[in-house]
Formats: structure tokens, sequence, C-alpha cells
């Protein structure tokens, strides 16, 4: 049960392939992007989703969030992983 959750984090945390990604509009975080993302449970299914850039981003950060928070909780660990003067405060 446990491997399960680990490898469906890692699967939501995949970044999907972008569908168009223009390089001169890279900076402009009101720009909407569209992204074929695969259904759970099939192998052939996609979806289309579409969001701004930030929308993405935020999406990306929370995706990884979860993902570390899921980690922590199966191995056990409460480190946060920041570094004072070297050394990780846990």
């Amino acid at each position: 049960m446990v491997v399960y959750l680990v490898a469906f984090a890692m699967t939501a945390t995949a970044s999907p392939e972008p569908a168009a990604a223009p390089a001169a509009n890279a900076a402009d975080p009101n720009e909407k992007i569209c992204e074929n993302m695969a259904q759970i449970g099939s192998r052939l299914a996609k979806r289309r989703v579409c969001a701004t850039r930030a929308e993405w981003a935020e999406r990306r950060l929370q995706d990884r969030q979860d993902a570390e928070k899921i980690q922590r909780s199966i191995t056990g660990s409460t480190c946060s992983g920041v570094k004072t003067n070297g050394s990780s405060v846990c």
C-alpha cells in the first residue's frame, strides 16, 4: 500500500508535455498554456488542461510539496532540510 502511494505521488508530480510553449512569451505569467495529461487508469486516454503560467508553477510547487510530505511520512523523518551553519536542522 505504501509503495502504491509513493508511486502515485511520483506519477502525479511528473510534468506533462507542453502542447505549445513559444520562447518569446516565456516571462508572461498570465499567458494561457494547455497541456495534454495522461488519464490515470488508462494507457491511451489523455485530457487537455489549460491554465496560466503562474497557475502551472503553483501546481508544480504544490505537487512537489505533497510528494515530499508523503515521503517524510513514510520514512518518519521530520527533518525540514534547512541547513544552518552547514548542518541540517531536524
